[in-house]
């Protein structure tokens, strides 16, 4: 498990392109027959990719968690971003499709992987949820191609839907042409959000705007990577293509709307 601090919004400026990357961005995720685990002091959030081989791959528990299993005070989303698979938690298991989400609740003992490619996000939890697979979940449709930011968002961990005790979770797809995601971007101090890009070509790129509205960094994204975004970022990206990517949140509350909008014309 690879582990990252927390960063406070005036160091950012100072930090090398190397620095940044080695900070916020999560690559090497997806690792034939490995589990592969970050854990960060933002929000105390996990994220991982699993990619089972010939063999199921059992969740791990990092020592670095202090705890008898992973979910002992934990809960967890797991998204199917490669071809089926199935993902089985104390003995039921479950078929995930392509994106397709499975959560986990807190006090599940054994968790196993097969087939798929599955990412994992897990927040702090004080409270048990049943283990649910989504597969319809609530759909909003936003941008449109005038912007180039036609897209579909899929919420499927959230208030409204599959309950968590603090993990909010979705895949947005992008349409045919359009590149840009989450604009007019914005921030949401009470929660940390993480973004992972995929359905991207091997010589794609989506370029990740973050940092405090007036004076932004940016990140350049390969397929299947993922990005950190603290409370006090701001978060939203331009690709070289169309693509889709998962959004997970975890902090204070669940609430999708909680968040302060940033007018393009202040960006900088």
């Amino acid at each position: 498990m690879d582990v990252r601090y927390a960063t406070a919004p005036d160091q950012l400026p100072d930090l090398t392109t190397e620095q940044l990357r080695a900070r916020f961005l999560a690559g090497g995720l997806f690792r034939p027959g490995e589990v592969r685990l970050l854990y960060t002091h933002e929000d105390r959030l996990v994220l991982g990719g699993a990619l089972p081989a010939a063999e199921p791959l059992p969740l791990p528990n990092p020592s670095v968690l202090g705890s008898a299993t992973f979910l002992e005070r934990r809960e967890l989303g797991v998204v199917n971003i490669g071809p089926p698979g199935a993902v089985t938690v104390d003995g039921s298991v479950y078929e995930l499709g392509t994106r397709e989400v499975l959560y986990v609740g807190r006090g599940a003992l054994d968790v196993t992987f097969e087939g798929g490619a599955f990412y994992l996000v897990s927040t702090a939890a004080d409270t048990s949820h049943p283990t649910t697979l989504s597969k319809d979940p609530e759909q909003l449709a936003l941008g449109g191609p005038e912007g180039a930011n036609e897209r579909v968002v899929h919420k499927h961990i959230h208030a409204g839907g599959i309950r968590s005790c603090r993990l909010v979770l979705g895949v947005t797809v992008l349409a045919p042409g359009s590149m840009w995601n989450t604009m007019p971007c914005h921030t949401h101090h009470r929660r940390t959000e993480v973004y992972l890009y995929f359905d991207l070509g091997p010589d794609d790129r989506v370029v990740h705007l973050m940092g405090e509205p007036a004076r932004t960094r940016h990140l350049v994204v390969a397929d299947r990577e993922a990005v950190v975004s603290p409370p006090w970022s701001v978060h939203c990206g331009f690709g070289t293509r169309s693509y889709a990517f998962v959004w997970a949140m975890g902090g204070e509350n669940q609430d999708y709307q909680d968040l302060v909008p940033v007018p393009i014309g202040d960006l900088r």
